[in-house]
């Protein structure tokens, strides 16, 4: 499973930085390079710790965008964060 964060608000994509593994928040998927995630709770837990609600941000699951299993990017996981 490859996942991604992206913020609804400005089409950015949160995720690890390839040189130092600090979260950054990058334009396209070509800058995300490797810095996907492959652990569901690793994509949860930056979004917690990195992205603000105002970033309406979502886990995208790029293994299934596209195909017809794509469904709305990982919701659930999100309400998870609003509770906290």
């Amino acid at each position: 499973m490859r996942l991604i964060v992206q913020s609804q608000s400005t089409g950015r994509f949160l995720c690890p930085g390839l040189r130092d593994g600090q979260p950054t928040w990058v334009r396209s998927l070509a800058e995300a390079g490797g810095g996907v995630v492959s652990d569901p709770e690793r994509a949860l837990q930056l979004v917690q710790d990195w992205a603000d609600l105002d970033d309406e941000p979502v886990i995208v699951n790029l293994d299934v965008l596209g195909t017809a299993d794509e469904e709305v990017p990982f919701g659930a996981y999100l309400d998870d964060v609003r509770e906290h």
